[in-house]
């Protein structure tokens, strides 16, 4: 599983001109499910996310997260995060979760993102999306539940 997760001063994604989702100050998370994760992968990067400490204290150090900001989480659904484009010009997806799973386990990531008391908004799962993104810094950090191989 993969979250590329955006620092944002606000944020909202729509879906057919109307806005699903917005946020005020906080993160936005593209979230990657990839065959093979679990409930586990989506706790633990859950966790990892609203912990993550990339928001400036008084002297203007990474040392504050969502959770001590009460920053707002806007979770989107990103299978093309597990692309593979070493081979070819065209992008492999078949890392990507089949549908029915990776709407499970994103949902888990969400209810998990939410049960830590943050104002969580989401876009819509399988659906064209417009993602309108104030990225605040620009703070982008890749997270990842699994070490992925390094290449030779």
């Amino acid at each position: 599983m993969k979250a590329l997760v955006q620092r944002v001063s606000r944020a909202s994604v729509s879906v057919n001109d109307n806005i699903v989702g917005k946020i005020g100050r906080g993160l936005v998370v593209f979230l990657g499910v990839a065959q093979g994760d679990s409930r586990e992968d989506a706790s633990y990067l859950a966790n990892k996310v609203v912990n993550l400490r990339i928001f400036a204290d008084e002297s203007s150090k990474f040392s504050l997260s969502a959770l001590d900001t009460r920053g707002d989480i806007l979770v989107v659904s990103q299978f093309t995060l597990l692309a593979d484009s070493r081979k070819g010009r065209r992008p492999d997806f078949t890392a990507a979760a089949p549908p029915d799973l990776a709407k499970e386990l994103y949902e888990f990531f969400v209810e998990q993102v939410h049960a830590t008391g943050l104002k969580v908004e989401t876009g819509l799962f399988q659906e064209h999306m417009l993602v309108e993104i104030h990225n605040d810094g620009p703070v982008t950090i890749l997270l990842e539940s699994k070490s992925t191989p390094k290449s030779k």
